[in-house]
């Protein structure tokens, strides 16, 4: 992977991060690679 591919991949994952109270960002890497990035959000209203 270049280093502009990579810089693109960590700018990606950083921006998955942003406005996260309650969830997560999982990272799938094949072969020393990072191959899917998936952000599951949960949302929680008070009473």
């Amino acid at each position: 992977m270049s280093e502009k591919e990579n810089a693109n991949v960590e700018a990606f994952i950083l921006e998955s991060l942003k406005g996260i109270d309650y969830g997560s960002v999982e990272i799938t890497i094949h072969d020393s690679r990072v191959v899917q990035v998936e952000k599951s959000v949960k949302r929680r209203f008070d009473k």
